[in-house]
């Protein structure tokens, strides 16, 4: 088994953490694992999903194996969802991807089973309930050494950031890059996960590499006073006073004051 798919199985597990959300399978001939997870339907219906893949020996220069089931979806559905996990793999092939391929699955589904009369009936689904922006949604600060690689980092960030659904900024002022995150705390946890994970940037010789030169400043339950960002957006500040008047406006003056200040040097 190659580095690259120990280094994403690690990834995984850390990722899908939860009971019974994940299962190696087999690690002769290539790794197999199972990812148990779950969609919405048209009514918002939480659709349970059993994904289980198989990663050959010279992945990810090839497709995996993918085969999905669930006991609320008829057959032709669940291979209507292979196929178009198969599709997607495509566009991603020389990369990991198991886990960007789990997140687009968990946020098409509806798209991809049909209308609502093709999925089985409502007593077979459990109604997720949709929570308001004060229930679990977080806040946290990154900050960035560097960027090498600019332009293919910020659209990964921007990819990242857009999959798990997380608004805020990727500010730049001088040398001092930083990454504002407003969203749900465990899309938090995936995209630090990813960030640390990840080929996201080049080292002084030109090669991928992942992001080793990374922190966290803050991270805290989103306070009344705390502006709601409707997207994520990538802004550079010619002054350090546009920079502060960005974090009072999201009502962060006293986070900028205790975390960003000391980084100005």
């Amino acid at each position: 088994m190659s580095d690259l798919v120990q280094e994403e199985l690690s990834a995984l597990a850390a990722i899908f953490c939860g009971p019974d959300e994940w299962e190696v399978v087999s690690c002769s001939d290539g790794a197999s694992f199972r990812i148990n997870t779950s969609g919405q339907g048209f009514l918002d219906e939480n659709i349970p999903l059993k994904l289980s893949f198989h990663l050959p020996a010279t992945y990810p220069f090839c497709l995996p194996g993918i085969s999905v089931n669930s006991q609320h979806l008829t057959r032709a559905q669940c291979i209507v969802i292979k196929e178009k996990l198969l599709e997607q793999a495509k566009k991603l092939l020389s990369e990991p991807m198991v886990h960007e391929l789990v997140l687009w699955i968990q946020q098409n589904l509806k798209h991809v089973i049909g209308q609502p009369e093709t999925t089985v009936s409502s007593e077979n689904c459990t109604l997720s309930t949709s929570m308001s922006m004060d229930d679990g949604t977080w806040i946290a600060l990154l900050h960035l050494d560097h960027m090498r690689a600019k332009t293919k980092y910020v659209k990964t960030v921007e990819k990242w950031t857009s999959n798990l659904r997380l608004t805020g900024r990727l500010m730049f002022w001088g040398k001092i890059i930083l990454i504002l995150l407003q969203g749900d705390r465990n899309s938090i946890k995936e995209y630090l996960i990813l960030q640390k994970t990840s080929k996201v940037d080049v080292d002084s010789s030109g090669k991928k590499c992942k992001e080793k030169m990374i922190s966290v400043l803050f991270e805290t339950k989103v306070q009344m006073e705390h502006k709601r960002f409707l997207a994520f957006e990538v802004k550079e500040y010619s002054s350090l006073d546009e920079l502060l008047k960005e974090f009072e406006a999201a009502g962060l003056k006293e986070l900028f004051s205790e975390f960003v200040l000391p980084l100005v040097k």
